[in-house]
């Protein structure tokens, strides 16, 4: 290895491999370091990308030139649109990949990426000097200097895992536990929490009854998430594997009861489980208790590929002792006579509560030091994917003595997921929707690219190629609502009943030939321009009058006259880079946040655009 580096990456996860790509891409040296090599970019739970407001979280991250979407769109066995009835703003593309394939793929674009070395190795400890990071030393006592470290540490921190009373050290079945770091970031300031995940048990696809459950089919011709698949920039065909199909099934009286009945050998139920798990992916066991009326909960058997001997069961989750999962998989439909190749396990893991971080997920104890994924206390690839691609590209512009990449909440649904993070922080694995976002009409799957891949060319990681294909797509795009517009054509499209093509079917001359992408947003366009507009224009008065007021970070909180200590904590905790963020800062009351607005004024950063201090 070289003894120095302008970026070092921690960790090949989801977000790592994100992180280490974009910092090679913009022409850093970057070393990425991760446990076991052939381990980089395994999906370590569902074999799937994409889904409700993780669909839009992969195409925003393709959109600025990162990679998941093209390795889930060449491992990709069965493509689904979610909320298909439903509008454009929370419709989401699914892709459930073959396990194997995505990892081969994006390891094989990380082992070929110039700039980029890889290297197997524990990191101990982080090196800073003087308030600013200065590389890491390895477990080996080896220390590598770094101009910017980024921690992507997944669920390997101090990670434990059970199967009922049985525990084993590590953060997932066939790897090991990160055990020094944590004291290492204890000891240069940060807190670090405790949270839990879990996965479900490995079904042999041969023992499963498939005659006698309900199919799941994939959409055909499938969706992409990637522009490069989309318009034939990437590598290999599409679709590049043999389609699968996924099948339903569903709990039963007598699972609930044998769950019930096993209670007391739950680890999470008796205590021995202190982390907090997701709400929205609990495991089955907490589902029977939390929601006792319901009378059964449904199942997805997914393949991890058309190969594998595998099956994923969806909403399966537990970390029951191995003889009470075999027990209660037996008595769903279809899986009388199931065989299990690998029990289900919770895995316990630190994490740093983001609150800790800029809105660059830049540390605000280090400076060049960043937090990307799960370590930030978030649930999910896409969630973490984003995470890492953003951390990257500031880290990657920070070393370079650029301005950083700030996106606004409503620019994208990853722009809302960081400043959620960083402003609100999380009191349990923090899952994105499409509810979160106040811009929700306006950021869609189908123009990621049109919101964001000028960002991503500005920092060097979306080509010329791709730019130019998409400022075709924007003209094209307006010059058609334009058209539409000025012929009256636009207000018999509005109403629901008529589509695009029934008005081109119904006067064919004179209408241009489109692509369906174009077709397509400007439907959506047309369809929910006054919607949008009302939504856009409420969303515009906050974020004129609070985001655009920015604190200084040196602010002195504490000599607020009347500010309450708490609220003190808060805001010191925080550190709020505008009164929008201040404003959003969880437990923080109104009254204080006018004291807060009054003293910014006094002290002279009042704001021309802002209300006056009842405007809470």
């Amino acid at each position: 290895m070289k003894p120095r580096y302008d970026v070092i990456v921690v960790g090949l996860g989801h977000a790592g491999c994100e992180a280490a790509l974009a910092c090679a891409r913009m022409g850093l040296s970057t070393l990425g370091l991760t446990l076991k090599r052939e381990r980089a970019a395994v999906m370590s739970c569902n074999p799937a990308v994409g889904g409700t407001a993780k669909g839009h979280l992969v195409r925003e991250l393709d959109a600025l030139g990162g990679e998941m979407g093209r390795a889930a769109d060449l491992a990709g066995t069965h493509f689904k649109t979610l909320n298909a009835s439903k509008g454009p703003a929370v419709q989401a593309t699914r892709v459930l990949c073959d396990r194997e394939a995505y990892a081969r793929t994006l390891q094989s674009v990380l082992w070929a990426q110039p700039n980029l070395t890889v290297h197997e190795a524990e990191v101990s400890s982080v090196v800073a000097e003087g308030g600013r990071v200065a590389g890491v030393v390895l477990g080996d006592g080896t220390q590598v200097a770094a101009s910017a470290v980024l921690l992507t540490t997944g669920t390997f921190l101090q990670a434990l895992m059970h199967v009922g009373e049985k525990k084993e050290v590590g953060g997932r079945l066939g790897d090991e536990a990160a055990k020094g770091l944590s004291d290492s970031l204890r000891s240069l300031g940060f807190s670090l929490g405790r949270f839990k995940t879990g996965t479900p048990a490995r079904l042999v696809r041969d023992s499963i009854d498939w005659a006698s459950i309900e199919p799941q089919h994939g959409d055909f011709p499938p969706r992409p998430l990637s522009l490069r698949t989309r318009w034939g920039l990437g590598d290999g065909p599409f679709p590049n594997q043999p389609a699968v199909t996924c099948a339903l099934t569903y709990t039963t009286a007598e699972t609930h009861r044998i769950l019930r009945d096993n209670l007391h050998r739950s680890p999470l139920f008796q205590g021995e489980i202190v982390g907090r798990g997701p709400r929205y992916c609990p495991s089955l066991e907490d589902k029977v208790v939390r929601f006792s009326a319901r009378e059964r909960h449904l199942v997805f058997l997914e393949p991890e590929g058309p190969q594998s001997p595998l099956v994923y069961p969806a909403g399966l989750s537990t970390s029951m002792p191995a003889e009470v999962q075999l027990e209660f998989l037996r008595t769903l439909p279809g899986l009388r006579k199931v065989e299990v190749a690998r029990f289900g396990y919770a895995v316990e893991y630190d994490y740093a509560p983001p609150t800790q971080l800029k809105e660059t997920l830049e540390t605000k104890a280090v400076e060049g030091l960043y937090f990307a994924g799960q370590l930030n206390g978030t649930s999910g690839y896409e969630e973490a994917a984003f995470q890492g691609l953003y951390a990257g590209i500031q880290a990657g512009l920070k070393v370079k003595g650029e301005p950083a990449l700030v996106l606004g909440r409503d620019e994208a649904h990853g722009a809302v997921l960081v400043d959620e993070l960083v402003t609100k922080g999380v009191d349990e694995p923090f899952r994105m929707f499409t509810s979160r976002s106040e811009h929700r009409l306006k950021l869609r799957e189908g123009n990621a690219e049109l919101r964001l891949a000028r960002h991503g060319a500005r920092v060097g990681l979306v080509s010329r190629e791709v730019l130019e294909r998409v400022e075709e797509k924007r003209r094209a795009v307006a010059d058609e609502v334009g058209r539409l517009k000025r012929t009256g054509l636009a207000a018999r499209l509005k109403r629901p009943e008529v589509t695009y093509a029934a008005l081109a079917a119904d006067k064919p001359e004179g209408w241009p030939g489109l692509s369906a992408e174009v077709v397509e947003e400007v439907e959506v366009e047309v369809k929910y321009e006054g919607y949008i507009v009302m939504a856009e224009r409420a969303a515009a008065r906050e974020a004129e009058a609070w985001d655009g007021w920015r604190i200084p970070g040196d602010f002195a909180y504490a000599g607020v006259r009347g500010l309450s200590a708490e609220a003190v904590e808060k805001l010191e905790k925080v550190r709020p880079a505008t009164v929008g963020q201040a404003r959003r800062i969880p437990g923080l009351t109104p009254a204080a946040f006018s004291l807060v607005l009054v003293a910014l004024k006094r002290s002279g950063l009042g704001s021309d655009s802002g209300p006056g201090a009842s405007g809470f």
